[in-house]
């Protein structure tokens, strides 16, 4: 006979994706919400509060398209963490070392 807690629905993050792609640095955004107008996926939706950096809604949903990213016109208040089994690697030939977007080497 199977537990009664084996039964009950739960909740678990998503194991591929790290769950915070958009990260948004909140002593550089002004709350222009440009950012909000652009997002492809709706994870960006603009503060009841003007002037306030946006509200992040189901990250995971972020389709990484960068348009958040070009749109935003504070350098850096705004960036895209691309997850691990989406960064792109390559091998120097001559060396043989690996190199992936994001890393350090």
């Amino acid at each position: 006979m199977e537990s009664e807690e084996y039964n009950k629905a739960q909740l678990a993050p998503n194991s591929i994706v790290a769950g915070r792609m958009v990260v948004i640095d909140y002593g550089k955004c002004n709350g222009c919400n440009q950012c909000c107008e652009v997002c492809r996926s709706d994870v960006l939706l603009p503060n009841p509060e003007r002037g306030k950096p946006p509200l992040l809604l189901y990250p995971d949903e972020c389709w990484l398209g960068g348009c958040c990213v070009a749109h935003c016109p504070i350098p850096g208040a705004i960036r895209i963490e691309f997850p691990l089994n989406q960064r792109i690697g390559w091998k120097h030939k001559e060396t043989g070392e690996h190199f992936r977007i994001g890393l350090k080497t």
